[in-house]
């Protein structure tokens, strides 16, 4: 087929799964070219949704004085969630690096409309947590995007999202879904920052795939697979 991919564009793609990494420091001062950002919009916008419903919303933020107000929510919450757990672990996840909202160039709230197109969407009436969906498979274009495009992301989740909805004016049914740090980078690192800390550990393949039912992991049907996982191939 003509419009099948390359061994060039598959290698391409494959290099922005495994190299795109969640960054929250070693941001740039050199500021995102505005035809790259519509790039990187643009591929955003052209992910699945659920019903062909496109219920999401881009926010875009470089207003020093909003910048500060999410920072210091990132920190109060911050504190508090620390209370979570305990020490050791409380000052370690203290000592984390966990945003750069104030260090990159561009900040960027993804929102979910739920009322776009009206009431009913199809695919929506069964799991109405679809529509969700379909605003994190645009956040995942746009993070795969800004890879590509040798941008850094950080996703914040450690955030008030009331905080974020009374700063970006956002109406009471609109719901903030992701507030994110674009901006260049010098590196990006091997692996990502907690694994790296030894947060937490990277999980195989082989204990995360399942054959036909839940906690199945042996399947004759599914013999090479099942292989092949076991090897757990590295295909950057």
């Amino acid at each position: 087929m003509k419009d099948n991919f390359t061994e060039d564009e598959k290698r391409g793609f494959y290099k922005a799964i495994y190299s795109r990494r969640d960054v929250r420091s070693h941001f740039t001062s050199k500021p995102i070219e505005d035809e790259v950002l519509s790039k990187i919009l643009h591929a955003a916008h052209h992910a699945p949704s659920v019903g062909f419903s496109q219920p999401w919303n881009f926010i875009l933020i470089k207003d020093i004085g909003t910048k500060k107000k999410i920072k210091k929510s990132f920190e109060d919450e911050k504190k508090r969630s620390s209370q979570l757990v305990e020490e050791p672990k409380r000052s370690k996840y203290l000592s984390f690096k966990l945003e750069g909202i104030l260090e990159s160039p561009v900040n960027l709230c993804v929102t979910y409309d739920p009322s776009k197109f009206g009431p009913f969407v199809i695919g929506r009436s069964s799991i109405p947590e679809a529509g969700l969906y379909s605003v994190c498979c645009a956040i995942q274009n746009l993070w795969l995007s800004a890879r590509t495009e040798g941008i850094g992301l950080g996703w914040v989740s450690i955030l008030s999202n009331e905080t974020l909805k009374e700063n970006l004016e956002l109406p009471e049914h609109v719901v903030p879904v992701a507030y994110l740090c674009l901006g260049y980078v010098d590196d990006f690192a091997e692996k990502p920052d907690l694994e790296t800390a030894g947060w937490l550990p990277r999980l195989e393949l082989k204990d995360v795939v399942y054959f036909e039912k839940w906690n199945e992991h042996e399947n004759e049907n599914w013999k090479s697979v099942q292989n092949m996982i076991k090897e757990n191939l590295n295909y950057a």
